[in-house]
């Protein structure tokens, strides 16, 4: 018996959906993120071409100290985290926005892994004061240039974001924000397609 033909996983087909990780950036406590999330999410999971996994850094307790060799709590935190990374074709990144930046716990996740954001694309939803996040958005794209992801042009943004939702978590205006999910998730889907085929036929060397 060929063992290897059977353990080997095939590539994925261009009609597969793509595996989504929906990164939840805040860990602040009273965060208005999980309000953003729930919002979000709902319309991604409406998607054929899409499957949902939420990787709350409020439920992932990663050290900061950086290490090689990273003691046994720091591989046990990683071990809940890191396979969901390397196994996502794409990747939302849902961050507010602190001091025109974004959160340390997401510089954190970031710093901690490298191959896993490799020749994929990254999609951005922010929320904040009357900026909307987008001071955040536009430096993380940079430090996500650096680890040869691919950022996607268009954004979801919601500028003082605590007045837009009703207390039951819905939006009070939908269209414009459904509008802009749409846009931002269809490009992030051709993106995604597009990497996915490129990286079976060529795997990446960055």
């Amino acid at each position: 018996m060929d063992l290897t033909t059977e353990t080997t996983p095939r590539p994925a087909s261009p009609e597969q959906p793509l595996k989504l990780a929906v990164i939840v950036g805040s860990n602040r406590e009273g965060r208005f993120a999980p309000v953003v999330t729930d919002w979000f999410t709902s319309r991604a999971r409406q998607r054929a071409d899409f499957t949902v996994d939420v990787v709350d850094l409020a439920r992932t307790a990663l050290p900061t100290a950086l290490s090689s060799d990273p003691p046994p709590e720091a591989r046990a935190a990683l071990a809940e985290v890191s396979p969901r990374l390397a196994a996502a074709d794409a990747f939302v990144v849902l961050t507010p926005e602190y001091n025109h930046s974004y959160p340390a716990p997401l510089k954190n996740l970031v710093d901690w892994h490298y191959t896993e954001w490799q020749a994929k694309p990254v999609a951005f939803v922010s929320y904040g004061g009357v900026s909307g996040g987008l001071r955040a958005v536009e430096h993380l794209r940079q430090v996500f240039a650096e680890l040869h992801a691919v950022t996607v042009r268009d954004t979801v943004s919601f500028h003082n974001a605590g007045g837009l939702f009703t207390d039951g978590g819905g939006l009070k205006d939908p269209a414009g924000p459904d509008g802009a999910a749409k846009r931002m998730l269809d490009q992030l889907g051709w993106w995604g397609r597009a990497l996915r085929t490129a990286r079976a036929a060529h795997p990446y060397a960055g």
